[in-house]
């Protein structure tokens, strides 16, 4: 407190005579109150086996949550149009024909049927494979046949025919580079307008 009050007496005494200088003491010197802090509280020492029971539950709820998550990942997302109406469910029983069951003769006549379907099925795929490979060899006798003749002639005989799938081709989309373009070399020409003052 004495240097406040010698601070003080020196703004008085100069403010008394006059002065320009003791004003100006008077207004730059600030006094600040003094701050009185509170000392920091004390953690409290918990128990070791709280602590424990606290890290447990966090790490049970933890697992109980990666178990929903597994649970819900095995589950497909609904499709709206494969789900059938609960109206639909309700009304089963309306909904359900009421057929005869067939006789023994009907079920042997339906199973003879099949038998000649695929039989039919059968025969008519290996003459397809038949004709074929037919088709094949006499391809491939006649190309040998004309490579005895003349080499020329196979070669054109085996060349693709473009005519054979209409194939439109468009151009490449990147402009093709400039024949004889010397490229710069990470040089440019300045070309800023320059004004000179006259």
């Amino acid at each position: 407190m004495s240097l406040l009050a010698a601070f003080a007496r020196l703004g008085i005494q100069g403010s008394r005579s006059g002065g320009v200088a003791g004003a100006a003491v008077a207004r730059c010197l600030h006094i600040s109150p003094v701050l009185c802090a509170e000392p920091l509280k004390k953690k409290k020492k918990l128990d070791p086996q709280i602590i424990k029971q606290r890290e447990d539950r966090k790490k049970k709820k933890i697992e109980k949550q990666i178990r929903r998550l597994e649970k819900n990942a095995r589950q497909l997302k609904p499709v709206e149009e494969l789900e059938v109406p609960l109206e639909l469910i309700d009304e089963k029983d309306k909904r359900q024909r009421k057929l005869t069951p067939l006789g023994n003769a009907e079920l042997e006549e339906r199973a003879l049927l099949k038998k000649q379907w695929a039989h039919f099925k059968h025969e008519e795929r290996v003459a397809d494979f038949q004709i074929i490979d037919r088709l094949v060899q006499a391809q491939n006798k006649a190309l040998a046949e004309l490579r005895s003749e003349s080499e020329e002639l196979y070669q054109a005989a085996i060349e693709v025919d473009p005519q054979l799938l209409p194939v439109a081709v468009k151009g490449p989309v990147a402009t093709p580079p400039i024949k004889n373009y010397d490229s710069p070399d990470g040089d440019y020409v300045h070309q800023s307008m320059k004004w000179e003052v006259k």
